[in-house]
């Protein structure tokens, strides 16, 4: 939960592993942690990407709040340190949801196994540039821009934000960076 730009976190003792949190002060640091991106992010549509059954997907869901955001990701570790991070982690169940919540079929996972071997890029990047190219139509250009600034697609005029599975939202340092 956030007020007036602060984030309301559980404190915890700084020998206490992300791991022995309790089941309440993960969801709520999940929640706080989500309504901050949410308020941070410069847009709010969503192309989630994610292999399952043989096929790559996309799943364009736009005006994307704190609340379903947090229903779409997980609380996780974070590497180097930073404490603990939001991911879009989906399992084998989350998945067959998000394919009957609309998921559209790209592409044979055989397919997107291959560009990714054959491309200097990670699996995340390579999706990227899968959705921008054959379903927007336009070309793909690696950038570095901030979630805070603008959209990792912009198409047609909108912005979307693009995750693919394992991908990271945020973490608690970048939140805690961005707050100063």
């Amino acid at each position: 939960m956030t007020i007036d730009n602060f984030i309301i976190v559980p404190v915890r003792n700084k020998h206490e592993s992300e791991e022995h949190m309790n089941t309440n002060a993960k969801q709520i640091l999940h929640m706080s942690m989500s309504e901050r991106y949410t308020e941070l992010a410069a847009t709010h549509n969503y192309v989630f990407t994610f292999t399952y059954a043989g096929n790559f997907y996309a799943l364009f869901l736009e005006d994307v709040n704190a609340d379903k955001l947090q229903a779409l990701t997980k609380l996780d570790k974070a590497s180097r340190g930073a404490g603990m991070a939001v991911r879009f982690k989906p399992t084998n169940k989350d998945k067959f949801t998000l394919v009957n919540m609309g998921a559209q079929v790209v592409c044979s996972k055989v397919y997107f196994d291959e560009l990714v071997a054959s491309c200097k890029y990670n699996k995340g990047e390579c999706a990227e540039m899968l959705i921008t190219e054959q379903v927007f139509g336009q070309t793909w250009v690696k950038d570095s821009v901030p979630f805070t600034v603008d959209g990792d697609i912009n198409a047609d005029g909108v912005k979307w934000q693009h995750k693919h599975e394992g991908a990271t939202f945020c973490n608690e340092r970048t939140l805690h960076n961005l707050a100063k």
